[in-house]
């Protein structure tokens, strides 16, 4: 997202709930506080939810503005009446569905969600989440503090590329391809050749379950490794899988400990797989049950079975859980990150550092990179934290380190921006370089994937859940 407000890794923090008339009670089977004859003769318990009573708000008092309530029975003449203003827009030569708004809130730049660089072509790749594109820079690219934004070499977006929420990246070290992860709306990974620019449909297509969102790829394995937030599922396909493919295994079950996993990294010289947990948790009844409207419930790997239901879920603290990389199945964590000294808050994409076995965070919440030892375990501190304002850090979603070159390189959500650092940068340090798809100290809107709308009268405020 998803923010910068997305589902992925970002949920409004405002919701309205408005009762103008009355307060329902709804409860399974027969509620507290209603029982003997007068009840138990026509509540019975059913394992759903029933109406038991309706009782009036105490001390409710209209004060805002509001709409007039519609009876039922005015259904049909006001459907008439929209209808006949459909026509009359028709006959005038216009269209009322297309009409232009009066306004509109909306952030017209890119947001930076994931980052990747290409080597071989000395060229940085970021996820532009917001306007749904894939945005390719020279990797040494800096955007002077006078400049509105620096353009980018060649952009891939479109409706033909399916790109949305884009949120995970890789680039094949080799052929230059860009591998990207779409989340919230299409179940779809998308590939494109070195070469694709502009709308064009991707080289490569995988179907992949609902809600994934990190990627990393071994390529001595020739294997590629998904996080799943909705199902706390990681899924292992082969790295040139397309079309229909299924995992060669998966992660999945109440032993994994995987609650809302974002992030993956790998240390291939250990054999390990490092996630990110926002601490999202599900009942295990209810983990296989094919929720977002059962999309791929009948993917094998899923488990799914007849008695599999949502039966609701908990927040635990953020965490950061280790495995295997042949790990498969309902399979328990060789090791956990988690408690109040790691600093961890909605921690995002995570990189892996074998060369010198550090583990390197995105902070999304705390604005900050945090750096652990490649063998921390339990409430362990980071070894470094990259924080201050100084950094330029804001709502960081994704990063990479570039042994190469010796930099870390961080992609910022809050404030449409791509910063670099020496890798061992820690404190307020400032970046050695600042890319921007936006004006100097402009701030994204947090508008992403809206699910509903509201408006406040008393502070003529509009409310945006996303």
């Amino acid at each position: 997202m998803s923010k910068p407000v997305f589902f992925r890794h970002r949920v409004s923090t405002l919701l309205l709930l408005a009762a103008a008339a009355g307060l329902l009670v709804a409860g399974r089977g027969i509620a507290p506080g209603f029982g003997g004859a007068e009840v138990a003769g026509v509540r019975k318990p059913t394992g759903s939810a029933q109406l038991v009573s309706v009782e009036p708000l105490p001390g409710f008092n209209l004060d805002g503005a509001m709409c007039e309530w519609m009876p039922a029975s005015a259904s049909g003449s006001f459907l008439t009446a929209f209808q006949e203003e459909i026509q009359r827009e028709r006959a005038a030569g216009g269209n009322l569905m297309d009409r232009e708004p009066v306004r509109s809130i909306r952030d017209t730049y890119a947001t930076f969600s994931a980052v990747a660089v290409d080597l071989k072509n000395n060229e940085m790749v970021l996820q532009d989440e917001n306007l749904f594109q894939i945005m390719v820079y020279d990797r040494t690219a800096n955007t002077p503090a006078t400049a509105t934004m620096t353009e980018p070499k060649r952009i891939i977006g479109g409706h033909e590329t399916k790109i949305e929420f884009n949120c995970g990246l890789y680039v094949d070290p080799e052929s230059g391809d860009i591998y990207s992860v779409t989340n919230d709306t299409v179940d779809t990974m998308t590939i494109f050749s070195r070469d694709v620019r502009g709308n064009q449909p991707p080289t490569r297509e995988l179907r992949t379950p609902h809600g994934t969102f990190g990627i990393a790829v071994n390529e001595q394995r020739q294997e590629m490794y998904l996080t799943v937030q909705h199902t706390n599922a990681i899924v292992t396909y082969r790295k040139m899988a397309e079309g229909t493919e299924e995992p060669l295994r998966y992660i999945k079950g109440p032993a994994t400990q995987l609650e809302d996993p974002h992030g993956i990294a790998l240390d291939t010289k250990n054999n390990l797989l490092f996630i990110t947990n926002h601490g999202h948790a599900r009942d295990p009844q209810g983990v296989g049950s094919g929720g977002a409207g059962g999309r791929i419930a009948s993917a094998p790997w899923r488990e799914d079975t007849a008695d599999d239901t949502d039966v609701g879920g908990w927040f635990e603290p953020p965490s950061i859980t280790v495995y295997s990389l042949e790990a498969n199945g309902d399979v328990s964590p060789l090791r956990i990150i988690e408690g109040p000294l790691t600093r961890l808050n909605w921690p995002a994409h995570a990189y892996f550092d074998s060369e010198h076995q550090e583990l390197f965070v995105a902070n999304d919440a705390d604005d900050s990179i945090l750096v652990f030892a490649g063998d921390a375990s339990g409430n362990a501190a980071p070894i470094r934290v990259l924080k201050g304002p100084r950094t330029g850090i804001k709502n960081p979603t994704g990063l990479l380190v570039d042994n190469v070159n010796d930099e870390l390189i961080v992609a910022n959500m809050g404030n449409h921006s791509a910063t670099a650092y020496r890798r061992d940068a820690s404190g307020d340090a400032a970046p050695l370089r600042t890319l921007r798809s936006a004006p100097l100290g402009k701030l994204a809107l947090s508008i992403g994937n809206p699910g509903a709308i509201a408006y406040d009268s008393k502070r003529e405020e509009i409310l945006v859940p996303n």
